[in-house]
């Protein structure tokens, strides 16, 4: 009689609670913005239909929503701010559960990486600070020139934390599990965050504890407003140059910020961190790796994100690097990812080229194996 072989990636596949959440795995979805959403910037049955596909995942953290219509920065991104957003997320959450699986939305403000052809009237996007991002921006009507953003006023302040509370309330009224806070990649918390982008001279800028106090105030008010244990963070030690987002230290800067989250109890801080064997981004080695000293910092449940697949997630899970992985392009083209894994089977690649169109091509025609 022949002995059973042994599962496949014991620690990837074992379950494990994140907060209020037991996932019975850790192949989590990373967000993945897909620029589908209809007019309004409602999702409708097509993202139903795409996230369903996906349900086997530990946990799906959607797609980056904007909180509010200044906090919109690309093309078609559904929001999570108004009643009609609301009842089009709720069609995606029913999908989700109805397939067995759990879903966390992630609440987004751009800041300055926005254009005046996306703001209310035509207003300058707003940010820490007045530094313009390099390059091009991708608008309705074409690529155009960033523009100097609009730094937020101490006034205006609670007004933005405001945004985020709303949002996560009408998130845990559409029926998702959970919210994910976007302190991530550039965007408006990180611009607080940074040096490179956050030169003011007020309680929210110069030293290190004040960069924290934006997140921190974030934070403090989504959790008092749904909950710790249904709240996530999104945190990247190290973004792409041409995001022109940059730090004088960010091993000081994030371990500092994962530090600061503790008293919070979060349900989870997720890092995205590219390998050093992923080089699409241009980032250079000595930045690479900074999830160690975050895990050090952070004592609550951290997902680790950024070029893995199932053996460096293994290895990660079964060292105490991380409690949990999540895998973007993977799910892109592989909705059923976890399946896949257990098998051994190939893996479809993705079409790069569908990422941010529109329609069913490159979104839910991707199958499942036979």
């Amino acid at each position: 009689m022949s002995q059973a072989q042994p599962a496949p990636y014991p620690h990837l596949f074992s379950p494990v609670r994140l907060g209020a959440l037991s996932l019975p795995h850790r192949v989590l979805m990373a967000p993945l913005t897909r620029s589908r959403a209809g007019p309004g910037a409602v999702p409708h049955a097509l993202h139903a239909e795409y996230y369903r596909q996906r349900a086997s995942a530990g946990l799906i953290i959607s797609e980056a929503s904007p909180i509010s219509w200044e906090g919109v920065g690309y093309p078609d991104t559904p929001g999570i701010h108004t009643p009609e957003q609301v009842a089009g997320w709720r069609l995606v959450t029913r999908a989700a559960h109805d397939a067995g699986g759990l879903i966390a939305c992630q609440l987004w403000h751009v800041g300055r990486i926005s254009h005046p052809d996306y703001q209310p009237g035509g207003r300058a996007p707003v940010s820490a600070s007045s530094i313009t991002p390099p390059g091009e921006k991708r608008t309705p009507t074409g690529n155009k020139s960033y523009v100097a953003p609009r730094p937020l006023d101490t006034t205006e302040i609670p007004r933005v934390v405001a945004d985020y509370v709303h949002a996560a309330r009408c998130a845990i009224g559409a029926g998702f599990d959970a919210v994910e806070v976007h302190a991530a990649n550039s965007y408006l918390i990180d611009q607080f965050l940074r040096t490179g982008t956050n030169v003011r001279t007020d309680r929210y800028g110069g030293s290190l504890e004040n960069r924290l106090r934006f997140l921190v105030e974030v934070v403090s008010a989504v959790v008092e407003a749904i909950g710790a244990d249904r709240t996530g963070v999104r945190l990247s030690p190290q973004n792409a140059p041409a995001s022109g987002v940059f730090d004088a230290d960010p091993a000081e800067t994030f371990s500092a910020a994962a530090a600061a989250l503790n008293p919070f109890a979060l349900a989870f801080v997720h890092v995205v961190e590219h390998l050093a064997s992923d080089n699409r981004f241009g980032i250079p080695d000595p930045l690479v790796r900074l999830t160690p000293l975050i895990r050090r910092a952070f004592t609550g449940p951290l997902i680790a994100n950024g070029g893995y697949d199932a053996a460096r997630a293994e290895g990660a899970i079964g060292s105490g690097g991380a409690d949990a992985v999540s895998f973007g392009r993977l799910f892109i083209s592989n909705p059923d990812l976890p399946a896949r894994f257990l098998a051994g089977a190939a893996l479809n690649p993705p079409d790069p080229s569908t990422y941010y169109s529109s329609g069913p091509r490159g979104y839910t025609d991707y199958p499942a194996m036979a």
